[in-house]
Order: structure tokens, then sequence, then C-alpha cells
């Protein structure tokens, strides 16, 4: 059965509802170390072999936040350096396709963004995939479902502005608000794939 933005949004705020604490505590650590690598110059070449594995580790624990509702813990985030190699080769070669197809035309570039944004969640689930392998799963689970995603991230613009009007505080809210809500869109895809290969 097809689902809206809202319902995934509010599948999101209702799991979050008496978890915001540690929610937007690992948001905290997250952007805060986020922003240091960017921030300095000394540390801005070291950040393209630490923002991947860092973003892996802070989806993922969102991941088994939405499965088991269990709270998100800190050293989560730095699950993606316990298998770096695989994270970091797959994002990289990601984001190398990502600006292939944008150097070609804008749209191609966010239609690919969006078919492989599934890969970190596939890279948690199916320790076997890698690099090509990865990225094809998310764009077969993806099929059918891009429009779903834009929708879905389209509505957390509004909350992103209000956030800049906070000075980027409320991002510490809305970061795991979103992610979680991505969980719970990855579930649905991952479920209607699974349906699809197996009919």
């Amino acid at each position: 059965m097809e689902k809206n933005a809202t319902f995934f949004r509010e599948s999101a705020w209702t799991q979050l509802t008496g978890n915001w604490k540690p929610a937007v505590l690992i948001s905290l650590v997250y952007l805060l170390i986020i922003g240091a690598m960017e921030g300095a110059k000394a540390l801005s070449f070291l950040s393209i072999f630490i923002i991947s594995p860092l973003t892996y580790g802070y989806n993922v624990a969102f991941l088994g936040f939405k499965r088991t509702g269990e709270e998100v813990k800190i050293k989560s985030l730095f699950d993606g350096f316990k298998d770096y190699k695989r994270v970091f080769l797959t994002t990289l070669l990601q984001d190398i396709y990502i600006v292939l197809w944008t150097l070609l035309l804008i749209v191609p570039g966010i239609i690919k963004s969006i078919s492989y944004s599934q890969t970190f969640f596939v890279l948690k689930d199916n320790p076997e995939l890698k690099y090509n392998a990865a990225i094809e799963r998310s764009m077969a689970m993806m099929e059918g479902h891009k429009m779903e995603y834009f929708c879905l991230t389209l509505s957390f613009i509004g909350w992103i502005l209000l956030s800049i009007l906070t000075l980027g505080i409320g991002l510490l809210w809305v970061y795991p608000y979103m992610t979680t809500a991505m969980a719970h869109f990855y579930e649905y895809v991952k479920e209607d794939y699974e349906r699809r290969i197996a009919a």
C-alpha cells in the first residue's frame, strides 16, 4: 500500500516522543564533529575520510531505533569505522556517480541521488554487498518510490528553514526527526522490494 510523507513523518514523531533527549544528544555530537572537520582548514582534507563513515553510523543508529525502540547511543556514530573500507569506498563511488550525472544535467543528478538514497541502510542490512552491488540494490529498491522520497524530503524544508532562524539549533531536533522518518521509509521500500522479487 502506497504511503505518503505525512505517514512517515507522523510515524517518526510518534516514535521520538519520549525519546528526544538521546536523539538530540547524538545529533549534537554528530554536528559538532562535522562542523569541526569542515570548519578547520587543517582538517578539511581528512574530513573526506571521516564524514561518510560517521554519517553511516548516524543513519543506521536511527534505523536500529526504528526497529527496536531502544534509545540511540553516541557510540553508534562510529559503527562505520568498524567496516571502514566497505562503507567509505561505496560512499565514494556513489558520490562520484552523482557528480558525473550532475555534470550532465542537474535533474539527472538529483534523480540518481534519490536512487542511491538507501545505500547506507543497504550496507547495514547486507554485509555481503559493497560498492556497485550495494548502490544497485538501492536503485532497485527505489524503483517506483522516487517521487515518494522526493516529497518526503521536501516536506522537511519548512522545518529546516525554521532551524536557520534559530541559528541552526533547531537542527538538533530536525535531524533525528528526518532520519527516523527516512528509516521508516526504508523499511517500507525494503518490504516492497522483497515482495516484488519474491513474486
